[in-house]
C-alpha cells in the first residue's frame, strides 16, 4: 500500500505530512521510525497526521517524532500541518488571513497563515500556543524547566557556536530532575544585536534538530526575548504576561513545502 505525503520544513525542523481524514491510515512505531529514517526512508524529525474535523475544529493533528512514538506537541510541525490545511482548502479568511482551529494532544489551537506563495511553496505561519503559568517555572540544574507543550530545559551557555548540543543535550536529557520521561534541552546565548540565539536537542529525535517550536518559545518565556535565532532560522514569540499567567503566546517563523511523494506501507 502506497501512501501520498507532503514534506514540509519549519525553520529546518521537518517532517513528513500525511492526509488522514479518512482515518484509514494506521502506522506502527518502527513503521514511522522508517519513514522518518534518513537513509531508509524519507527523512524527517517526525511525522504528522492530519485528521477529520472534530467538535468545531478544522482538524486533528498528531504527532509522532522519528523514533515513531508520540508527542504532545510540536511547534514546527503544527505551523507545518496548518500550511498543509490550508493547501488542501480547510481555512477560513478571517482579518488576520487564512486561519484554522485545530486540536493536538496538548489541547486546542488557531493559526493563521501570515503569508504564502505558491511558486516558491513558501510562507509564515502565526501558531498560538498554550498558555504557561509562571508559577510552572522552575529552576532547575543550572538553567529552568518548563512545560510549552512539552518539557524543555533551557541553559545559557557561552560561545553556543562552538558548544557541542548534541553531547551535552544527551547527558541531560534523560537526569532524573527533568522528571520521569526527561525534557528536552535548550542551550541559549545572548546576541549582539539582541536576538538569543538556540540551539535544541530533541528527545524522540535523540539529536540536535535545526530548530524546535516549543524549544523557542520555552526560551522566550524564560529569557523575556522575542527574537529568536535557530540553526534554521528566525523566529518570533509574542505573549501577554497577565497575573501569573503567560497567555496570548504566538510562534511565528518560516515554512516551506519540500517536495510530495508516496512512500511504501509495509
Amino acid at each position: 500500500m502506497t501512501i501520498p505525503f507532503s514534506k514540509y520544513d519549519g525553520a529546518g525542523n521537518d517532517f513528513v505530512v500525511v492526509d488522514n481524514r479518512a482515518g484509514t491510515l494506521s502506522l506502527t512505531p518502527e513503521q514511522i521510525a522508517r519513514v522518518c529514517h534518513r537513509r531508509h526512508g524519507v527523512g524527517a524529525d517526525g511525522l504528522l497526521l492530519l485528521g477529520a474535523p472534530k467538535d468545531g475544529y478544522d482538524f486533528v493533528m498528531r504527532y509522532y517524532n522519528s523514533d515513531g512514538y508520540p508527542a504532545d506537541m510540536c511547534g514546527n510541525g503544527g505551523r507545518c500541518i496548518a500550511a498543509f490545511a490550508h493547501r488542501l482548502g480547510l481555512s477560513r479568511i478571517t482579518d488576520q488571513g487564512p486561519t484554522l482551529r485545530f486540536l493536538a494532544d496538548d489541547g486546542p489551537h488557531d493559526a493563521v497563515v501570515l503569508a504564502w506563495d505558491d511558486i516558491s511553496a513558501a510562507g509564515v505561519v502565526d501558531l498560538g500556543m498554550k498558555d504557561v503559568d509562571d508559577s510552572s517555572v522552575q529552576r532547575c540544574l543550572d538553567g529552568w524547566l518548563l512545560d510549552t507543550g512539552v518539557p524543555h530545559y533551557v541553559q545559557r551557555v557561552d560561545d553556543l557556536a562552538h558548544f557541542d548540543v548534541a553531547g551535552e543535550g544527551r547527558s541531560i536529557r534523560r537526569l532524573p530532575q527533568l522528571g520521569p520521561e526527561g525534557a528536552n534541552v535548550n542551550f541559549v546565548e545572548p546576541l549582539p544585536d539582541g536576538r538569543l540565539m538556540v540551539r535544541t536537542y530533541e528527545r524522540g529525535v535523540e539529536d540536535e534538530t535545526w530548530a524546535c517550536g516549543t524549544g523557542v518559545t520555552a526560551c522566550a518565556i524564560v529569557t523575556g526575548c522575542k527574537r529568536l535565532s535557530t540553526r534554521g532560522g528566525e523566529f518570533t514569540v509574542d505573549y501577554r504576561l497577565h497575573q501569573g499567567v503567560y497567555t496570548h503566546v504566538r510562534l511565528i517563523g518560516p515554512v516551506s513545502l519540500n517536495f510530495t511523494g508516496t512512500f511504501l506501507n509495509s
